[in-house]
């Protein structure tokens, strides 16, 4: 049986611009660097204490496009105060928006990917 999602993959350029942009400016954990051979290596983040990770694929490895994917959508308690943490760590994230399912913000990430959170009314 499926139990929950374990990962996504996002195609990048540069691994290691990578790896900063998300353990350094988002904060995420490192939870896997290793060597696969062939050019490939497996590097795989995730928001602290989380069940789901992000795979950052070298693009070039797998005969894919940087900024090929998958687009992500994570969960914030607090929108506005993780625009303005965001913001103090380098990044470029547009303001907060109000919609009647919650609010959210986008933020610039390596390779031209666009990162969604949200924070959802009632959670």
């Amino acid at each position: 049986m499926i139990t929950h999602i374990s990962s996504t993959t996002l195609y990048v350029t540069d691994q290691d611009e990578s790896l900063a942009f998300y353990r350094d400016v988002l904060g995420f954990e490192l939870i896997t660097d290793v060597d696969m051979g062939g050019g490939a290596r497996w590097l795989e983040v995730r928001p602290a204490g989380a069940q789901t990770s992000v795979v950052l694929s070298k693009a070039e490895a797998f005969d894919k496009s940087p900024g090929e994917g998958a687009y992500l959508i994570f969960a914030a308690d607090d929108v506005a105060s993780t625009v303005a943490e965001l913001r103090e760590r380098g990044a470029t994230v547009t303001d907060p928006k109000e919609e009647p399912w919650g609010t959210y913000a986008l933020v610039d990430a390596p390779d031209g990917h666009k990162l969604h959170f949200n924070q959802r009314v009632g959670r």
